[in-house]
Protein backbone atom coordinates (compact mmCIF):
# COMPACT_ATOMS: atom_id res chain seq x y z
CA UNK A 1 0.00 0.00 0.00
CA UNK A 2 2.84 2.26 0.85
CA UNK A 3 4.61 1.54 -2.28
CA UNK A 4 1.77 2.12 -4.15
CA UNK A 5 1.28 6.03 -2.77
CA UNK A 6 4.49 6.46 -3.30
CA UNK A 7 4.21 5.46 -7.04
CA UNK A 8 1.16 7.79 -7.38
CA UNK A 9 2.63 10.47 -5.42
CA UNK A 10 5.82 10.32 -7.92
CA UNK A 11 3.65 10.32 -11.32
CA UNK A 12 1.74 13.06 -9.82
CA UNK A 13 5.20 15.12 -9.46
CA UNK A 14 6.29 13.95 -12.37
CA UNK A 15 3.18 15.71 -14.28
CA UNK A 16 2.68 18.36 -12.51
CA UNK A 17 7.10 19.07 -13.24
CA UNK A 18 6.18 18.36 -17.00
CA UNK A 19 3.67 21.03 -16.67
CA UNK A 20 5.18 23.63 -15.52
CA UNK A 21 8.43 23.05 -17.75
CA UNK A 22 6.36 22.71 -20.90
CA UNK A 23 3.84 26.00 -19.58
CA UNK A 24 7.33 27.85 -19.25
CA UNK A 25 9.14 27.33 -22.30
CA UNK A 26 5.46 28.37 -24.04
CA UNK A 27 5.00 31.68 -21.89
CA UNK A 28 9.24 32.60 -22.30
CA UNK A 29 8.72 31.85 -26.39
CA UNK A 30 5.54 33.28 -27.14
CA UNK A 31 4.18 35.10 -24.37
CA UNK A 32 0.86 34.71 -21.68
CA UNK A 33 -1.50 35.62 -24.16
CA UNK A 34 -0.89 33.28 -27.39
CA UNK A 35 -0.05 30.31 -25.41
CA UNK A 36 -3.26 28.26 -25.08
CA UNK A 37 -3.84 25.42 -22.76
CA UNK A 38 -3.76 22.66 -25.31
CA UNK A 39 -0.05 23.55 -26.63
CA UNK A 40 0.91 23.28 -22.64
CA UNK A 41 -0.80 19.64 -22.47
CA UNK A 42 0.90 18.72 -25.95
CA UNK A 43 3.96 19.71 -24.85
CA UNK A 44 4.18 18.24 -21.58
CA UNK A 45 2.33 15.27 -23.20
CA UNK A 46 -0.01 14.58 -20.39
CA UNK A 47 -4.03 14.97 -20.75
CA UNK A 48 -5.81 18.16 -20.00
CA UNK A 49 -7.81 16.65 -17.62
CA UNK A 50 -4.33 15.92 -15.62
CA UNK A 51 -3.50 19.88 -16.06
CA UNK A 52 -6.82 20.66 -14.40
CA UNK A 53 -6.18 18.64 -11.79
CA UNK A 54 -3.04 20.63 -10.57
CA UNK A 55 -4.17 23.77 -12.01
CA UNK A 56 -7.48 25.46 -11.95
CA UNK A 57 -6.75 27.60 -15.07
CA UNK A 58 -4.19 29.20 -16.79
CA UNK A 59 -3.81 32.18 -14.57
CA UNK A 60 -3.25 29.29 -12.29
CA UNK A 61 -0.57 27.80 -14.18
CA UNK A 62 1.04 30.74 -14.86
CA UNK A 63 1.55 31.98 -11.69
CA UNK A 64 2.93 29.03 -10.36
CA UNK A 65 6.14 29.28 -13.35
CA UNK A 66 6.42 32.76 -11.70
CA UNK A 67 6.67 31.12 -8.30
CA UNK A 68 9.55 29.29 -9.48
CA UNK A 69 11.66 31.57 -11.79
CA UNK A 70 11.60 33.96 -8.49
CA UNK A 71 12.30 31.19 -6.31
CA UNK A 72 15.53 30.17 -8.69
CA UNK A 73 16.54 34.04 -8.84
CA UNK A 74 16.12 34.45 -5.18
CA UNK A 75 18.41 31.16 -4.60
CA UNK A 76 21.21 32.16 -7.06
CA UNK A 77 21.69 35.28 -5.28
CA UNK A 78 21.31 33.52 -1.96
CA UNK A 79 24.60 31.36 -3.14
CA UNK A 80 26.03 34.62 -4.62
CA UNK A 81 26.21 36.82 -1.00
CA UNK A 82 27.18 33.64 0.64
CA UNK A 83 30.71 34.06 -0.04
CA UNK A 84 30.39 37.26 1.43
CA UNK A 85 31.19 37.94 4.90
CA UNK A 86 30.73 41.69 4.26
CA UNK A 87 27.00 42.97 4.23
CA UNK A 88 27.67 45.87 2.36
CA UNK A 89 29.57 43.63 0.01
CA UNK A 90 26.46 41.32 -0.22
CA UNK A 91 24.09 44.06 -1.09
CA UNK A 92 26.10 44.78 -4.32
CA UNK A 93 26.68 41.58 -5.32
CA UNK A 94 23.45 40.41 -4.92
CA UNK A 95 21.51 43.19 -6.97
CA UNK A 96 24.24 42.51 -9.61
CA UNK A 97 22.93 38.60 -9.83
CA UNK A 98 18.68 40.09 -9.87
CA UNK A 99 20.09 42.51 -12.46
CA UNK A 100 22.21 39.51 -14.47
CA UNK A 101 18.96 37.47 -14.15
CA UNK A 102 16.31 39.96 -15.09
CA UNK A 103 17.70 40.42 -18.52
CA UNK A 104 18.05 36.70 -19.37
CA UNK A 105 15.06 36.57 -22.09
CA UNK A 106 12.52 34.18 -20.06
CA UNK A 107 12.54 35.91 -16.47
CA UNK A 108 12.15 39.12 -18.81
CA UNK A 109 9.66 37.94 -20.85
CA UNK A 110 7.28 35.90 -17.90
CA UNK A 111 8.31 37.92 -14.71
CA UNK A 112 8.92 41.74 -15.68
CA UNK A 113 6.42 42.01 -19.09
CA UNK A 114 3.70 39.34 -18.58
CA UNK A 115 3.27 38.80 -15.02
CA UNK A 116 2.24 42.45 -13.86
CA UNK A 117 -0.81 42.52 -16.31
CA UNK A 118 -1.60 38.79 -15.77
CA UNK A 119 -1.34 38.57 -12.39
CA UNK A 120 -1.55 42.48 -11.09
CA UNK A 121 0.59 44.93 -9.10
CA UNK A 122 -0.34 43.34 -5.61
CA UNK A 123 -0.37 39.50 -6.99
CA UNK A 124 3.20 40.36 -8.13
CA UNK A 125 4.18 42.00 -5.08
CA UNK A 126 3.10 39.42 -2.86
CA UNK A 127 5.13 36.66 -4.65
CA UNK A 128 8.45 38.97 -4.84
CA UNK A 129 8.04 39.74 -1.34
CA UNK A 130 8.52 35.94 -0.46
CA UNK A 131 11.31 36.05 -3.14
CA UNK A 132 13.94 38.54 -4.26
CA UNK A 133 12.05 41.49 -2.42
CA UNK A 134 11.89 39.99 0.89
CA UNK A 135 15.68 38.91 0.27
CA UNK A 136 16.51 42.66 -0.40
CA UNK A 137 14.77 43.66 2.77
CA UNK A 138 16.74 41.31 4.96
CA UNK A 139 20.01 42.65 3.68
CA UNK A 140 19.08 46.01 4.03
CA UNK A 141 18.31 45.21 7.59
CA UNK A 142 21.70 43.61 7.71
CA UNK A 143 23.49 47.04 6.43
CA UNK A 144 21.97 49.03 9.33
CA UNK A 145 21.68 46.44 11.99
CA UNK A 146 25.96 46.17 11.43
CA UNK A 147 25.80 49.86 11.06
CA UNK A 148 26.83 50.40 7.50
CA UNK A 149 23.75 52.27 6.79
CA UNK A 150 21.75 54.91 8.94
CA UNK A 151 18.55 53.97 10.94
CA UNK A 152 15.73 53.77 8.48
CA UNK A 153 12.16 52.22 7.54
CA UNK A 154 13.46 49.13 5.91
CA UNK A 155 10.08 48.27 3.95
CA UNK A 156 9.82 51.92 1.56
CA UNK A 157 13.27 51.43 1.32
CA UNK A 158 13.34 48.14 -0.33
CA UNK A 159 10.65 48.77 -2.70
CA UNK A 160 12.49 51.94 -3.91
CA UNK A 161 15.56 50.39 -5.02
CA UNK A 162 13.46 47.08 -6.37
CA UNK A 163 11.43 48.84 -8.40
CA UNK A 164 14.98 50.72 -9.41
CA UNK A 165 16.25 47.37 -10.35
CA UNK A 166 13.75 46.02 -11.78
CA UNK A 167 13.13 49.42 -14.42
CA UNK A 168 16.45 49.16 -14.81
CA UNK A 169 16.57 45.30 -15.76
CA UNK A 170 13.98 46.57 -18.53
CA UNK A 171 16.14 49.23 -19.87
CA UNK A 172 19.20 47.34 -20.22
CA UNK A 173 17.38 44.20 -21.71
CA UNK A 174 15.03 47.06 -24.41
CA UNK A 175 18.82 48.60 -24.92
CA UNK A 176 20.43 48.48 -28.43
CA UNK A 177 23.90 47.81 -26.39
CA UNK A 178 22.74 46.18 -23.47
CA UNK A 179 26.66 45.78 -22.04
CA UNK A 180 27.12 49.67 -22.13
CA UNK A 181 23.59 49.83 -20.51
CA UNK A 182 24.82 46.89 -17.93
CA UNK A 183 27.42 49.22 -17.45
CA UNK A 184 25.88 52.54 -16.95
CA UNK A 185 23.07 50.92 -14.45
CA UNK A 186 25.62 48.90 -12.73
CA UNK A 187 27.75 52.55 -12.16
CA UNK A 188 24.44 54.81 -11.44
CA UNK A 189 23.89 51.23 -8.58
CA UNK A 190 26.83 52.42 -6.85
CA UNK A 191 26.16 55.85 -6.49
CA UNK A 192 22.84 55.36 -5.26
CA UNK A 193 24.33 52.54 -2.74
CA UNK A 194 26.84 54.95 -1.55
CA UNK A 195 24.65 57.65 -0.78
CA UNK A 196 22.38 55.34 1.53
CA UNK A 197 25.55 54.42 3.48
CA UNK A 198 26.41 55.64 6.24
Amino acid sequence: MNVSRRTQEERRAATRSALLRAARELFAEQGYAAVRLEDVVRRAGVTRGALYHHFSNKEGLFREVVEVLEGEVTARITRAVLDSDDPWKALQVGASVFLDACIEPENERIVLLDAPAVLGWEGLREIAGRYALGLLEGALQNAIDTGLMVQQPVAPLAHFLFGGLTEAALLIARSDDPQRSRREVEAMLQRMLDSIRA
